[in-house]
């Protein structure tokens, strides 16, 4: 028996199809869906509309079936055609080709060395005191070491921060470490306070530039879609400093006297510089891409990976394979420049990120106060001496870290759940194209409850110290700060990091700039504010300040995507106009070498050679031969 007989095409079917052989599948179903656009949460969505007519066939004639009422229409569209799915995916290198082993060990480390300048400026406050009794100078003497220490704390991650996006993150790194064993080395030592003012600016110079290298190494190794959890640890590391450090000053101040907490800073440091040098990979985009480029240059290089250069360079291979490499070396080999502080006052001129960063300074100077002041409160309302003080800041660095961890998951979750309704791939392997995604909608739309959060507790801490209540009111109160108050400021951090991928150490420098200056201004007479107000009401008025200014958040979530996509085209613009340069100064270095093979000519006599010397012809003879003009 014979089966049914295919059906053929209709003439006009066909005709339409031979009329149409040179556009794509994807074009033909964009002109017969004629899809309908629909506004869905700022974000535009195309939905299918219920033609009866398609132009390929399918197995059901008429209208589609009623779509799931849960669905986005982005997703109902995914569903229905495949190829609008595939084209989602992103083609090209992996992001990076660390692997996540590689990686976790990474951010461990670099989860240590941000604990290290939070831990330099706080470590100090427990030993004050006996720090202007032993050198016979007054306590306004004592916290100006503070002052100079927090204004060399805003400028050095400028130049680290322009150093590391330029050179590579490990000689930064590296650099900035051994100043600060230096400046350690020499306060352990120092017996007057000239020295120790001096000193210290030195110390912060070599400690801070270490924020900004911290988030930048975590832009080079971490997709958008993952970064949140990672940010996450690092902000543990930095935001835990500020809080677990007075403890440790205050023990080892009270024990082994003011002078042993610089020998412990020198210690932390030098055990963990060795393996850093030893054994940790260069990340920076600049110098080795995703990873797959090797480093050239020797500070660059982990001390195996030298040893094993060294190895394979006496073994060699052809000298096709030499000549090879030593071109690749030559093009990879980043270029050194003395950095350009310059380059972070530029991040701040652009209007999302000078908006971000001053509502982040805001919440910045709210928890950096209460820090400032919670020994002296607690000493003069409870009686406390050094040890139990230090022991006061416990509450508010488990918050810290407790926030740096869970926040930067609520982070990725956000930011999936996002990309699931606009019925977007998240690509782990490459990364996403952020110009599509509303990044900022991700990352600050969990700063308002948390903040509101925080903005609450803080008050509430302020009234609970005013009425000298039971000590565990303020103690929990301090836990929540940290959680909410210093874990929006994780999270702003975050948001900086993706808004300004082309040097992320330079824009987290100008945040430290920022938030820095004004945090040694607002210290400065905070102390004043106190005697006029009280702490009740100084306290209250931090927290509203926030709220005043919370606008700032919803404008950014409305108009950062424009705003960014201006700055992606000047950056456009400029590397065109760059590459423009770099071809001219190339074509006119070739005509220049063109220009002096062709004054070379070949002379019938003595086989010499003719060349123009200060505009004259001379005749360059051979070995043996005199010059003739």
């Amino acid at each position: 028996m014979s089966g049914p007989r295919p059906s053929s095409p209709s003439p006009t079917a066909s005709v339409g199809r031979a009329v149409d052989s040179s556009k794509s599948p994807l074009q033909e179903q964009q002109q017969t869906r004629a899809p309908a656009q629909e506004k869905e949460d700022g974000i535009t969505a195309i939905s299918p509309s219920n033609d009866t007519t398609t132009s390929r066939p399918g197995p059901v004639p008429g209208p589609n079936p009623d779509p799931d009422p849960d669905l986005h229409p982005s997703d109902i569209n995914a569903s229905q055609d495949p190829e609008a799915s595939l084209t989602r995916l992103s083609s090209g290198p992996a992001y990076t080709v660390f692997p996540p082993s590689t990686r976790k060990w990474i951010v461990t480390m670099i989860t240590f060395a941000g604990f290290i300048s939070p831990m330099t400026a706080n470590i100090y406050f427990p030993v004050l005191d006996a720090v202007a009794h032993d050198l016979n100078v007054s306590i306004s003497k004592a916290n100006l070491t503070l002052t100079t220490y927090m204004i060399m704390q805003a400028f050095s991650p400028t130049l680290y921060g322009d150093f590391g996006d330029a050179a590579g993150r490990r000689p930064a790194f590296i650099i900035s470490f051994i100043v600060y064993i230096c400046a350690n080395l020499g306060l352990a030592l120092q017996k007057n306070y000239a020295a120790l003012l001096v000193l210290r600016m030195l110390q912060s110079f070599g400690s801070s530039g270490s924020l900004a290298l911290c988030y930048a190494v975590v832009a080079d190794v971490a997709v958008s879609a993952e970064r949140g959890k990672y940010m996450g640890f690092v902000s543990a590391g930095i935001n835990i400093g500020p809080s677990l450090s007075p403890v440790i000053g205050g023990v080892i101040g009270q024990y082994l006297g003011w002078h042993a907490i610089f020998w412990f800073c020198l210690i932390y440091t030098g055990v963990w510089l060795v393996p850093y040098v030893l054994l940790v990979p260069e990340t920076c985009r600049n110098v080795v891409g995703n990873g797959s480029t090797k480093p050239q240059a020797w500070w660059n290089m982990t001390v195996v990976d030298y040893v094993k250069g060294r190895r394979r360079r006496r073994h060699p291979g052809s000298k096709e394979e030499e000549e090879e490499a030593k071109r690749q070396a030559e093009r990879t080999r980043p270029k050194l420049r003395f950095p350009n502080p310059f380059n972070t006052l530029k991040v701040v001129f652009n209007p999302d990120l000078g908006l971000l960063i001053s509502y982040g300074t805001m919440v910045y100077l709210v928890f950096i106060l209460i820090c400032a002041t919670l020994g002296t409160q607690f000493a003069d309302r409870y009686g406390y001496n050094q040890l139990e003080t230090g022991l006061c800041y416990l509450p508010y660095g488990i918050g810290c870290t407790v926030a740096a961890v869970v926040q930067g998951r609520i982070l990725d979750w956000n930011y999936r759940r996002l990309a699931k309704k606009m019925g977007m791939t998240i690509d782990y392997k490459r990364g996403d194209d952020l110009s599509k995604f509303p990044i900022e909608r991700a990352r600050l739309q969990p700063v308002i409850p948390i903040l509101g959060v925080g903005v609450v507790a803080t008050i509430g801490y302020a009234w609970a110290l005013e009425t000298t209540t039971h000590v565990a009111g303020p103690l929990v109160l301090l836990f929540v700060v940290g959680l909410c108050v210093t874990g929006s400021f994780s999270l702003v951090n975050t948001l900086v990091v993706d808004l300004y991928p082309e040097a992320p150490a330079t824009a987290v420098a100008a945040t430290n700039l920022v938030r820095c200056l004004c945090g040694a201004g607002a210290t400065a007479f905070i102390e004043a504010m106190l005697q006029k107000m009280g702490v009740g009401w100084t306290f209250t008025f931090w927290p509203l300040v926030l709220v005043v200014f919370s606008p700032i958040i919803y404008l950014l979530m409305a108009r950062g995507p424009g705003w960014r996509a201006q700055r992606k085209a000047r950056f456009q613009r400029e590397r065109e106009r760059r590459e423009q340069k770099e071809r001219s100064a190339n074509e006119e270095s070739l005509e220049s070498s063109d220009n002096s093979s062709a004054s070379v000519e070949k002379t019938e006599e003595g086989d010499g050679e003719k060349r123009m010397v200060d505009g004259i012809f001379v005749t360059e003879a051979k070995k043996g031969q005199g010059l003739s003009s």
